[in-house]
């Protein structure tokens, strides 16, 4: 398995620190708005990643965190009125519930910034014992120049960077370029030898890491957008505190873009994965994402997901009428079949999701033509590796229209919405009109749709 490193801009074979054994870390979010489709292409991606290693037979440690201190938080408390906690804890609610919508596995830890201010004030004593740091004022700030290696993951020199970076001004500092450790807070802070305050930013993933994944890591992700300064100041305090290595391998995805611009909060061009679910399935957001190397940008626009959609759907298909006369064979040696073994090649070529989709789509081909057991299996083990979920798909708007349409002319009546008719249907079982409500259920079967009736209501499901 070969991946791409940031850090050498090669890419090289995947050896983990010991054998069988991943540590894996990505940058998590700070939990202060609803998350937009730029979170959904960086956590899909490395969900995939996650997945595959698994898959790979990997025991994998996958750590992701919660910024739950930060200058946008206390913000954005400030605006609507809230304590820093309040909103942290809203929007972490609201980021679980999106991640869960879009099938994300949930990460074996999801340390929160918050519960880790003990390991962040270690970490900064040792770097002011070792003179990579300096107290002033209630403030630490990390000396930049004490470190020889800084810049090289952006890959420009400490001049490049001290001309050209946008970084946090104080007359505190001893260079411009040195960056925040803790900060002087009197109002939201928390106690430590340097007085009341709150943790820089890039800190709190430098300590979440090694609390809970070591000194040294196998793998480090996240978006692009973090390399300068997040990845570069967190590989220079770890390093220099820990004195060894930080990370092994370095892992970024590209931007998703509107407009060829970058999508972001800050230039208020985003759209929340909330909204976008609203009209189109989770499964052509991933289908979306993946259909590009996650490396590169991806243009976001309402024909790309729809032909996603389709995309999606082909493969639905294929999966659900495959389905109705095989069974997916557990017991299938997946590495004698050759669409396999195609799948794995191109995973292994840091993870080439547009050459698997393909696999997927000749799968998908072979699964129509021949509907048995060994391509319904191929074909569902691949999607699930790529965390498709087609055990239940929400069909798109047009199409559910299509079959409200055919059963309300059925039944000769003008229904404008499913619960309109299931309410219809209540009503003649509740007045024991058995005819009826058998009559809505075989014009139901019909279009396509599965009734099912329990004690709680009557539910219904695409065939």
């Amino acid at each position: 398995m070969k991946l791409y490193n940031s850090y050498s801009q090669k890419t090289e074979e995947f050896v983990p620190l010991e054998e069988n054994k991943v540590k894996m870390y990505v940058c998590g979010p700070t939990v202060y708005d609803s998350a937009h489709l730029g979170h959904a292409r960086c956590y899909i991606t490395w969900d995939v990643l996650y997945r595959y290693l698994k898959f790979k037979g990997y025991e994998v440690t996958y750590c992701r965190n919660v910024t739950d201190v930060d200058d946008k938080i206390l913000s954005k408390s400030q605006k609507e009125g809230k304590t820093p906690d309040e909103v942290a804890r809203f929007y972490y609610q609201a980021f679980s519930k999106s991640m869960e919508s879009l099938n994300n596995l949930k990460p074996d830890i999801e340390p929160f910034a918050t519960k880790t201010l003990g390991e962040m004030i270690a970490i900064n004593k040792q770097l002011i014992e070792k003179g990579h740091a300096y107290a002033v004022d209630g403030d630490v700030y990390f000396r930049v120049k004490s470190f020889d290696k800084y810049g090289q993951l952006s890959k420009q020199p400490l001049e490049a960077l001290e001309s050209g970076a946008r970084v946090e001004e104080s007359d505190l500092k001893e260079n411009p370029m040195d960056f925040a450790l803790w900060k002087h807070d009197e109002k939201f802070g928390y106690k430590s030898p340097w007085g009341v305050g709150r943790p820089g930013w890039h800190i709190e993933c430098s300590a979440m890491s090694r609390k809970y994944l070591g000194n040294t890591i196998d793998i480090h992700a996240g978006g692009a957008d973090l390399i300068f300064p997040h990845h570069e100041n967190e590989i220079a305090q770890s390093e220099c505190a820990n004195g060894q290595q930080f990370v092994k391998y370095w892992m970024h995805n590209g931007f998703v873009t509107i407009n060829k611009e970058k999508m972001s909060k800050s230039l208020g061009n985003f759209l929340t994965i909330d909204k976008i679910l609203e009209n189109y399935d989770a499964n052509a957001i991933r289908f979306f994402i993946l259909t590009n190397h996650y490396r590169m940008p991806v243009e976001f626009s309402d024909e790309a997901l729809t032909a996603a959609t389709a995309g999606v759907k082909r493969l639905y298909t294929a999966i659900n009428e495959a389905r109705k006369t095989a069974k997916i064979d557990e017991n299938l040696n997946l590495n004698t079949c050759e669409e396999y073994q195609e799948f794995v090649e191109a995973m292994d070529e840091d993870l080439n999701t547009s050459k698997t989709l393909a696999v997927l789509f000749d799968l998908a081909n072979k699964t129509n033509k021949e509907q048995n057991s060994r391509n319904l299996t191929l074909i569902y083990k691949i999607s699930e590796v790529l965390g498709f979920n087609f055990d239940k798909v929400k069909i798109c708007e047009e199409e559910l229209k299509e079959k409200i349409d055919v059963i309300a002319k059925k039944l000769s009546a003008d229904f404008k919405n499913m619960n309109e008719i299931l309410s219809f249907r209540k009503t003649a079982r509740d007045e024991k009109n058995w005819d009826l409500a058998d009559k809505i259920r075989i014009v139901f079967d019909e279009a396509g749709i599965t009734l099912k009736d329990t004690k709680d209501g009557t539910t219904w499901e695409i065939k």
